[in-house]
């Protein structure tokens, strides 16, 4: 009965008039109560024609009051402290008036009479400050009671955080419809803190909180994060106790993000798996790639891509004069554009970036693009990425990965571009697929490009979090429909980065580079895509194996289990930056990486995959292909 009465008006309010109508009578009511007080209840101190007398004085002056602060405004059973100190500040500047003219009209007048006591006065702004307020903050009480039925389904949470973050969440938490939130404690860092209660509730030391026995007695399902700005290794160590604890972890967002300076359940964020696999920040030398960028015409191909858009946007923060952004794909390079440009308009450069659909395969295409904007430097992040989709279709990775790249890379030559820096991959290393393969013929003829005003720079990097060709997208869809997770190897290793530390590491390397270059990022540990899996279904507050299933569904065509980042034959060198390497490698010369891919050209013209892929493995030795079709080539070798 009680849900079927919140449910019924839990979306209509009271009018703000009968809000108002009510603080008049509490103005009116608190007088009367003053003057009985005043008087010890005698029966017959109370007289009508000198209470109305004093009341008029009085009345206006409060009424004006609540007008100016808008204290009847606000959602009762939403009432704040901030709603709470506009009452206040009413009432109060309502008192120091009426105290005011009080005063003057005692100084004035010979026989004072027309005005209350300071007495009744003050009793009567006492009495108003707490019925005015505590009726506000009784109504949320009881509405917050009334809606916390059984029929509810009961969370236990600790907020970590015991500042005023904390207690907003905390608020935030008992207004919620869905669940009946039951806030068993804070947890603060703070030793001071320790042992102490804020509005009610424990503060608890870190140590204390996230032991198995205290969670288990206070049946406690989630932790909360209130602490927007926590530090990152302090951040991963509490979500990896949780995780271990079988605890769900939430964040609350930052405050520019709460909506219209409101926090709701809704916007606390699960915790995203890469805050677990992120490292120490990385520090660019800003100044440099400042220098780099300034009042130049920077184009980025594959615009659109994870990449692509991300150093779009880094780039528009060092100042260039025009920005060029190229893709193929019509509805990314659209989202890209609508987002980019609202976010130039606040910039105030948004006349600088132009967006162009096309192929970098089209040769009569990028050279009209090429001569109408001819650019300074070029950030070449187009090509194909999905090893086996590419192992099934080798005559588009060769056009996009390879001869895309070389036609960008003589027009770069031809219209004199300062610097060409391309984006390769870990999988260029020893490749055993088409993409691999494919990606390393590139590295190989930007090697060989050494003469003439333009340097090439190539930058060599492992999966990036989050990217469309990222397992963390996929994972996420796969839990959100309940499961299972697919992996193919319950081995399976790969190295981990942000798109933003890959795009920042581009940024620097581009800068440094003098030309020739290839530079290897370092990516850290590798990671276990079964481990990554099994933490993100822990992340969602699911228990691997039991809610959620990890199934094996066997390597994919080209896949292999380990990725590396250098070949037998390469080394690596230092750098000014300690997370970029320069790879000391042996390449061709231009004139015999040219003659092969002229071969290459005429082997796709017959369409013969398989001639076309023992020609990639002549270009690049260190090629065997592995769980694919092409194997027979090497059987054959």
């Amino acid at each position: 009965m009680v849900k079927i009465i919140t449910d019924s008006f839990s979306e209509r309010y009271v009018s703000r008039w009968f809000i108002f109508a009510f603080d008049v009578f509490l103005v009116v009511f608190t007088l009367w109560l003053s003057v009985l007080i005043q008087n010890n209840f005698v029966p017959g101190a109370f007289v009508p024609n000198v209470f109305f007398m004093h009341l008029r004085f009085v009345f206006f002056i409060y009424i004006g009051a609540f007008l100016f602060f808008h204290t009847f405004s606000g959602i009762v059973r939403q009432t704040s402290l901030s709603d709470a100190f506009a009452a206040f500040k009413a009432i109060t500047w309502g008192f120091v008036i009426i105290l005011v003219l009080a005063v003057l009209s005692h100084l004035v007048e010979s026989v004072p009479g027309n005005w209350p006591s300071f007495s009744i006065l003050t009793l009567q702004y006492l009495l108003l400050l707490v019925l005015l307020i505590g009726s506000r903050f009784a109504v949320k009480s009881i509405y917050n009671r009334m809606t916390h039925t059984p029929f509810k389904k009961e969370v236990g949470v600790m907020i970590y955080g015991a500042g005023t973050a904390g207690v907003l969440t905390k608020n935030t938490l008992y207004e919620d419809k869905e669940f009946h939130y039951r806030v068993v404690a804070f947890i603060d860092d703070n030793p001071y803190l320790a042992y102490k209660t804020l509005e009610g509730i424990p503060i608890i030391s870190y140590f204390v909180a996230l032991r198995h026995s205290y969670i288990k007695r206070h049946r406690i399902k989630q932790l909360i994060i209130s602490i927007p700005t926590l530090y990152p290794e302090r951040k991963k160590e509490i979500i990896e106790t949780c995780l271990d604890l079988g605890i769900q972890v939430k964040v609350v967002p930052a405050l520019n993000l709460w909506i219209h300076g409101q926090l709701n359940t809704h916007q606390l964020e699960r915790v995203k798996i890469e805050e677990l696999l992120q490292r120490d920040p990385i520090l660019i030398d800003s100044k440099n790639v400042y220098r780099e960028l300034k009042n130049k015409v920077v184009m980025i191909t594959g615009a659109a891509g994870s990449i692509g858009s991300e150093l779009a946007r880094q780039v528009l923060n060092h100042a260039p004069k025009r920005v060029i952004l190229i893709d193929q794909a019509e509805s990314a390079i659209y989202t890209l554009q609508y987002e980019l440009k609202k976010l130039s308009k606040q910039h105030g450069n948004a006349h600088i970036v132009e967006f162009l659909v096309a192929n970098v395969k089209d040769r009569l295409r990028m050279t009209g693009i090429m001569d109408l904007y001819r650019p300074d430097i070029i950030f070449h992040a187009a090509a194909y990425k999905h090893v086996p989709l590419m192992e099934e279709n080798p005559y588009e990775a060769l056009m996009v990965n390879v001869f895309g790249t070389k036609i960008m890379a003589d027009l770069a030559l031809k219209f004199e571009a300062e610097k060409f820096v391309m984006i390769s991959t870990d999988k260029a290393v020893n490749p055993t697929n088409i993409m691999g393969a494919s990606k390393r013929i590139a590295e190989i003829y930007i090697h060989s490009l050494t003469n003439g005003k333009t340097r090439f720079v190539t930058t060599r990097f492992g999966n990036v979090l989050g990217s469309n060709g990222s397992v963390v997208p996929l994972f996420r869809k796969q839990i959100e429909q309940g499961g299972p997770v697919t992996i193919t190897h319950k081995e399976i290793t790969r190295y981990f980065m942000t798109i933003q530390e890959a795009c920042s590491l581009v940024l620097e390397a581009g800068a440094m580079g003098k030309g020739d270059d290839i530079f290897v990022f370092d990516m850290g540990q590798p990671v276990k895509i079964y481990d990554l899996a099994v933490k993100m279904i822990q992340l969602y507050g699911f228990k691997p194996e039991v809610d959620i299933k990890i199934r094996e569904t066997g390597l994919r065509s080209g896949e292999k289990l380990f990725e590396e980042l250098l070949t037998q034959s390469e080394n690596l060198l230092p750098t000014p930056h300690p997370k970029i390497m320069r790879a000391r490698v042996s390449g061709l010369s231009n004139k015999e990486i040219s003659r092969f891919i002229d071969e290459l050209t005429a082997l796709i013209i017959e369409e013969d995959e398989f001639q076309i892929v023992r020609k990639m493995k002549d270009i690049v030795p260190e090629f065997v292909s592995n769980n694919s079709v092409f194997q027979v080539l090497d059987k054959k070798a």
